[in-house]
Parts: structure tokens; C-alpha cells; sequence
């Protein structure tokens, strides 16, 4: 089974392979009592109600086509080429002055980007903000001399398992389409999409090109926007995933307020679900939860009392069950925020509140050294910090320093050094500087990251 993100590219409909959809969870909030859903009384009713829907909400969902070029290198001369490519997706207007909302993966790289309206007329976009780790993009269209057809963004999160949907876009280029569906799963996380995602989960047809388009409600509002598919084929399985609207509010608001990222606030701690044997040593009637097993010093969590060992069974009121979900409760939280946390500890539920704040540390890969002698001369490497690491690896704990460059025909390359390796010890020290890593001899012990696997190594 393949994710696939659901941007057509120029030269390919199937897109890389990134996760598998049998590690998925469904966090299903417990806290607050379900609103009440009509179901529909009789096949008439179904179809009375999906026309109206549709007036409203498909004249604020665009085509976007996108064109750059790609460098590559050719693998008989070894020579670097440039060729034409571009990308089909969808989007969808949230703000009546032409701002646009769509997936970062269908304008990433492009240097032209036209909008289409349902009407046929044609814009020309500038990119606002684009956040790769959501996969949510905001553009600007130019020349808009009236109001455009908007949907609303419903950040309320009310929605429930087996509500009607209906997923607009342009699937495969055809242009625009509306198909329906229900959600089938809320808070999906561990998807392989995103460490820090929560996706909704629905069985609407959604395929290649429908990638920005809307996730829409039957009150006529945006839900989410559509990124991903698990598909085999490459074509609808009736799986598929929307960054939901809370996540697609948070970068809307960050490029109307003029930032170029998303800041994204974090509380410090790092943990692991809740196994069923544990549940049970705790008298809890289901395993739930994510038990803290690491926390940041002088981080939101600490400094609120949170201890190891803990577990947190909730965020603001909303259940939590993985680090994934976890991420993502906070992260749609502004920098300062304050969120309530309810934990469990010595098998008594308490609760805290814990003020989030941006990881520690400047993002400023410029910062990179290239070693000039020893054993590692020639590599570029850039001492971590939580704001570096959450970048780079996706874990804000990770520590040491990171080799961002080691060319081919450099000493480190030689020795046994890699794009990406952490350099974690140096003879059993612990490495924090690139200082450290500078004349490193023959018979030094050196322990490094790659990929999740510690190794270990001597210099020759």
C-alpha cells in the first residue's frame, strides 16, 4: 500500500511511496458529549441535499496548474540538465480579496502558478507562505478587482465519524468535481503524511489532482483540504486524508499576519502510547494516553510540574494517544498560549496548564562549519539545538552534530561519513560543537546516528 500525495506532476501520476497505512491510529475525543446527526430519512432527501451544498461551495474551489523547471543530473555525462515540469492541483478561496489555500507539494519548486476559477477566469498567484510540515500553502491572486466566491474555515472540530462529506477538486486534470462520502476516522495520526499531523480520515473519491482541494460539511463549510491518498493503483481506494481546518486556520492567520513560517510552539516533552499491560497496571479500562518518558529542561512541561512517567490523556480537552497527536494539538497553538493538560499520575488524573513557547534555539543552517583537518576535513556540520532538530529530523530532542554535507572526494567521505549522520561522542564524550569534531586522529572512537541506528566506528 502506497501514500500518495495528489498533485498530478508533468511527468508522472504515481508519486514516492512515505508511509504505511497499518500503523495508523484514531483518536477519538471521550471528553465532550457527541452532538446529535440527522440521518437522512429516505433516498430523496440524500439527493435534495447535496445540490444545495454544492451551489454554495464549488464556485470558491479553483483549479491551479503550476509550471517551473527541474535540474537533474544526467546519469551518462554526469552533466547537470534542466527540464520543463509542472503539477495539477486544486485550492480553495478563503478570503474574498483572492486568497487562496491549497497543498504546499503543488507550487513547491514553481515558478509560474495560474488559478482557474469555476467561472473560467484565470489569475495569477504569489506564494505567501508556504508550510512544508503541514503540506499547506496560501497564495495571493493578483488583479482581483472584485469579491471572490469564499468558503468558510470551520475550526470548530465538531465533526463526527459517518457525517456527510463531499471532496471537491480536480482530479487527474479533468476539471472540476464533486464526489461524496462519510468520515471515516478523526485524528488520524502516525500516517506516514506527517510527525505532526492529524488528519481526517474519509472514504469520499478523492485522486491525483485533488490535492488543496475542499473537504466540505453539509453546513456548506471547509472541513479540510485534501492531500493524500493509500492507494495501490494510484487511484482512489476510498482512503484518503484532509489536513483538517484547525491546522489550515493556524497558517492562514500566520501568512495574513506576514510571517514566512509557521511557528510552531512546542511543550517539551517526548513520550510513547500507553501499552495494554501498562493501562491495566494503572486501572485504566482501555490503553490511552501517551506516557512521558523524556522531558526538555526548563521546558512549557517542566516548568508547568509535568514529571516522567506521567501520562497525558488530553490537550484542551481533546484526547491524546501518540506524540503525533500530541505535536499537533499543540502546534495549532499560538506561541504563549496557555492549554489546559489533563495527565494521569499514581493512577489519579490531574490537571495543569502549561504555557507553550517556540522551540529553543535559531534556525540558521547558514550557521554550518566545513572542518578544515582530521579525520572528518571536508565534511559541513552544524551543531543541533531543539529548533535545528525539529527542522532537520523531526525530533526536537535530538542531540549532537549533524553532518549536513560530506562530498565525495572529501576525507570525511573517505572515513566513513555520510549526508545526514549525527556525530554523537567522540571517545565516549558527547559532542555539542563543531569545534569538537575538528582534528579528530587516527584511533579516536566515534559514535554516530544514521537513520535511527546507532553505530560506532574508530578513525584509520
Amino acid at each position: 500500500m502506497k501514500f500518495l500525495p495528489l498533485a498530478i506532476s508533468a511527468l508522472a501520476l504515481a508519486l514516492t511511496a512515505c508511509g504505511a497505512p497499518d500503523d495508523t491510529r484514531a483518536q477519538d475525543s471521550v471528553f465532550e458529549p457527541a452532538a446529535e446527526r440527522a440521518v437522512p430519512r429516505d433516498a430523496a432527501e440524500v439527493k435534495a441535499s447535496f445540490a444545495p451544498v454544492v451551489r454554495s461551495t464549488a464556485p470558491a474551489v479553483v483549479n491551479i496548474s503550476a509550471r517551473g523547471v527541474q535540474t537533474y543530473r544526467d546519469p551518462y555525462w554526469g552533466q547537470f540538465r534542466q527540464q520543463p515540469t509542472g503539477s495539477v492541483g486544486s485550492g480553495v478561496i478563503v478570503r474574498a480579496d483572492g486568497i487562496v489555500v491549497t497543498n504546499t507539494h503543488v507550487i513547491q519548486g514553481m515558478d509560474e502558478i495560474i488559478v482557474a476559477l469555476n467561472d473560467r477566469r484565470q489569475f495569477t498567484a504569489t506564494v505567501l507562505l508556504a508550510d512544508e510540515r503541514s503540506d499547506i500553502a496560501v497564495l495571493q491572486l493578483e488583479g482581483v478587482e472584485e469579491p471572490l466566491p469564499v468558503l468558510r474555515i470551520d475550526a470548530g472540530e465538531d465533526q463526527q465519524i459517518g457525517d456527510l462529506v463531499l471532496a471537491i477538486g480536480n482530479p487527474f486534470g479533468v476539471g472540476q468535481t464533486v464526489t461524496n462520502g462519510i468520515i471515516s476516522a478523526l485524528n488520524r495520526t502516525e500516517t506516514g503524511i506527517s510527525d505532526s499531523g492529524s488528519f481526517i480520515q474519509t472514504d469520499a473519491a478523492i485522486n491525483p489532482g485533488n490535492s488543496g482541494g475542499a473537504l466540505v460539511d453539509m453546513d456548506g463549510d471547509l472541513i479540510g483540504i485534501n492531500t493524500a491518498i493509500f492507494s495501490r493503483s494510484g487511484s482512489s481506494s476510498g482512503v484518503g486524508f484532509a489536513v483538517p481546518a484547525t491546522m489550515v486556520q493556524r497558517v492562514v492567520d500566520a501568512a495574513l499576519d506576514g510571517e514566512t513560517s509557521v511557528v510552531r510552539p512546542w511543550l517539551g516533552v517526548k513520550g510513547e502510547p500507553l501499552t495494554a499491560e501498562e493501562a491495566t497496571r494503572l486501572g485504566l479500562d482501555r490503553p490511552r494516553g501517551l506516557k512521558v518518558t523524556d522531558l526538555f529542561d526548563s521546558g512549557p512541561a517542566a516548568q508547568a510540574g509535568i514529571r516522567a512517567g506521567d501520562v497525558i490523556v488530553a490537550v484542551g480537552g481533546n484526547e491524546i494517544n501518540d506524540q503525533g497527536g500530541l505535536n499537533f494539538r499543540v502546534g495549532t497553538r499560538a506561541p504563549g498560549d496557555t492549554v489546559a493538560i489533563t495527565l494521569l499520575r499514581d493512577g489519579r488524573e490531574q490537571r495543569v496548564n502549561a504555557r507553550v513557547q517556540p522551540l529553543p534555539g535559531e534556525v540558521n543552517l547558514e550557521a554550518a562549519v566545513v572542518i578544515r583537518e582530521g579525520a572528518l576535513a571536508g565534511a559541513q556540520v552544524l551543531a543541533l539545538n531543539p529548533a535545528i532538530a525539529d527542522r532537520l529530523l523531526g525530533d526536537p530532542f535530538a542531540e549532537g552534530v549533524i553532518v549536513t554535507q560530506a562530498p565525495r572526494n572529501s576525507m570525511a567521505f573517505a572515513q566513513g561519513f555520510r549526508n545526514s549522520d549525527i556525530v554523537l561522542s567522540v571517545n565516549d564524550r558527547g559532542v555539542t560543537t563543531a569545534n569538537a569534531l575538528s582534528g579528530l586522529q587516527r584511533g579516536n572512537r566515534v559514535e554516530i546516528l544514521r537513520r535511527g541506528q546507532r553505530l560506532n566506528g574508530t578513525m584509520r
